[in-house]
């Protein structure tokens, strides 16, 4: 009979990354030890955009069902002039998406998508989730990775064929193996408010944006998001600027002079709804960029522990939700030769994360772009039809598990 820890993964992390990873192992027939040092789940972030490449993951996986009553479909990306308000450009989504992709476009609170996740990973037989647990402690042994996690002063041992650090930036797992790299601070802040709809700064946004759609306003000093969320009943703002270091995590605190600063030049009206908004939460903006991901012993980073990239191509959860699913497949498809089956998985992801962080990176440029780099942005996107614009995103949002060769 085979060994019950060749058929055991466990996952460090219960954020997107670990809980698909969890439904999606629990789906190739394995059991999953979840280990989560929070001792409740918080959301973090308020508002997320799930591109086509998400949501047919997460359908096949049976939670887009669960967060579809939570989540909305968008119009369009709409990008506009922060300084006049003119629309620069209209990438399509909605039914058109849905078409084209054949899979929906949403834009969600985070807490929905946790949500949805959760419970699906309750039905699930298979998974184990320990809450308040953190893996302090990771030995490599001939046949197995075994950790120990302290939870409530009691200590907890688990052995598998697999570990999975799906915990984050600030991984915890990342920082207790040798050569796997950290974060780096990028220089710049992200500030996120989420308004009611009816409130004087909701009013004040479906005044210059569209209430159904995901709408980005330009500016050489900042860029800001905003989309509905909660079924409508309120916005999602996040904006970016340039900033110091502040706290590494989630809740940080900067000075809000800063973002009130990077808005000078803009629209009066933007810059009241900026105010309006208020208060806003600080987050520093961290990449991980390093040489290995896995370890042929049985250890693998995905999602934002492995690669965390910026927010701009709006594919952070993307990515992690597609790590996992690509992961659990490669692992049940080679089950005799894990170090192999690794090395494959860790090909197959780095030329498509690094693409998508690329397309990241050209974004950031164009929506703060200034002068004559400017006029060119807006030349360029207004010889573009809205058609074209979707077209050049076929090759991220149209993106599937890739078949893996048995040879």
């Amino acid at each position: 009979m085979e060994d019950i820890r060749s058929r055991q993964v466990i996952i460090a992390g219960a954020g997107v990354a670990g809980l698909t990873a969890a439904l999606a192992f629990a789906e190739r027939g394995y059991a999953v030890r979840l280990f989560e040092q929070a001792s409740r789940l918080e959301a973090t972030g308020a508002g997320i955009q799930l591109s086509p490449n998400a949501t047919r993951i997460l359908r096949k996986l049976g939670v887009l069902e669960r967060l579809l009553p939570a989540a909305l479909r968008p119009e369009a990306v709409v990008l506009k002039d922060a300084g006049t308000l003119r629309e620069l450009a209209r990438v399509p989504l909605g039914q058109a998406a849905e078409a084209r992709w054949q899979a929906p476009y949403l834009v969600a609170h985070r807490a929905d998508l946790q949500a949805a996740l959760l419970a699906q990973v309750a039905e699930r037989p298979g998974i184990e989730l320990v809450m308040g647990a953190r893996v302090n402690s990771i030995a490599v042994n001939a046949s197995d990775v075994a950790v120990t996690a302290e939870a409530d002063g009691r200590v907890i041992e688990a052995s598998g064929r697999l570990l999975v650090g799906a915990d984050g930036v600030w991984s915890s797992v990342r920082a207790q193996l040798a050569g796997f790299g950290k974060s780096r601070f990028l220089g710049e802040l992200a500030w996120r408010a989420t308004v009611a709809a009816e409130s004087a700064a909701g009013e004040a946004f479906t005044a210059i944006g569209a209430a159904d759609c995901v709408t980005t306003f330009l500016h050489p000093g900042f860029h800001m998001v905003a989309y509905p969320v909660s079924n409508g009943r309120a916005f999602n703002l996040a904006a970016f600027t340039k900033g110091e270091r502040i706290a590494e995590g989630w809740s940080g605190h900067a000075d809000p002079a800063v973002l009130d600063g990077a808005t000078r030049g803009t629209a009066p009206c933007l810059a009241r709804l900026v105010a309006l908004a208020g208060p806003w939460t600080a987050f520093p903006i961290h990449t991980v960029v390093q040489q290995r991901w896995t370890s042929p012993q049985g250890i693998a980073l995905i999602g934002d522990a492995a690669h965390a990239m910026t927010p701009f191509a709006a594919q952070g959860a993307a990515m992690a939700i597609e790590d996992a699913v690509m992961l659990a497949d490669v692992i049940a498809d080679f089950p005799a030769d894990p170090a192999r089956s690794l090395h494959i998985w860790e090909n197959l992801r780095r030329p498509r994360v690094a693409k998508a962080a690329r397309r990241g990176a050209v974004n950031r440029l164009a929506w703060h772009a200034a002068g004559p780099v400017a006029v060119a942005r807006n030349l360029f996107l207004a010889m573009r039809s809205p058609d074209k614009l979707a077209a050049d995103l076929d090759w991220l949002y149209g993106w599937e598990p890739q078949k893996i060769n048995r040879r």
